[in-house]
């Protein structure tokens, strides 16, 4: 019996996670696709093809926006900052500065291109739902957190004074936001290269300002 347990919970640990994978993928199909008020947890069952009970489960639907935007952009859910996640640890560890903001540019640009059309639908949420507002701004909090950290790591590569660490991180946060990726890709017609070539120089010539030194 005991070896029964051992090897059922990892399974059942590992389809409860598919299960809410689904759900939190078609939730984000639809809030794109409908809207946010105009989809019931009824449909995001139906689309995931699970119980609304499961749905129920998995969370609010503002938790579930949240998680879809969490997914589309850095891959996984959770509150954890984004420089924990491996792919972001990897840059991080890159000694050469100039290497690793092309790759944090990339990186960027990827995930904005992932995760535009949830931005589209989170914006509408919060102009309608107060819950989701509320989740929006917490979402808002921990990106100026994460590129707050970035700003940190730039002042200790030499490349921002101590005292600047601030504006550079307001700027850092306005040149890697969807919104400026969906003003220049889907508003101004620019191609994802293009944006990714324009991110990559923005950010060396921040921390390459004479105030930046």
């Amino acid at each position: 019996m005991a070896g029964t347990r051992g090897y059922s919970s990892p399974t059942r640990e590992a389809d409860a996670a598919a299960t809410r994978a689904r759900i939190v993928d078609a939730a984000a199909l639809l809030f794109t696709r409908d809207g946010y008020a105009a989809t019931p947890l009824r449909a995001i069952a139906e689309q995931a093809g699970v119980s609304v009970q499961s749905v129920h489960l998995a969370g609010p639907k503002s938790a579930l926006l949240i998680a879809a935007f969490e997914r589309t952009f850095a891959g996984d859910e959770g509150r954890h900052p984004l420089y924990e996640r491996p792919e972001m640890a990897a840059i991080i560890a890159e000694p050469d500065t100039v290497a690793a903001i092309g790759l944090y540019a990339r990186f960027i640009t990827f995930a904005n291109e992932r995760s535009a059309s949830i931005v589209r639908a989170m914006h509408a949420a919060a102009d309608a739902d107060p819950v989701a507002r509320a989740a929006a701004a917490d979402l808002d909090e921990r990106r100026r957190r994460d590129v707050g950290y970035g700003a940190k790591l730039f002042v200790g590569r030499g490349l921002v004074a101590p005292d600047d660490e601030g504006r550079v991180a307001d700027i850092l946060g306005f040149l890697t936001a969807p919104e400026s990726y969906l003003y220049f890709v889907q508003g101004s017609g620019w191609s994802a290269d293009r944006y990714r070539e324009w991110l990559e120089q923005s950010i060396h010539d921040l921390v390459r300002s004479p105030k930046a030194r």
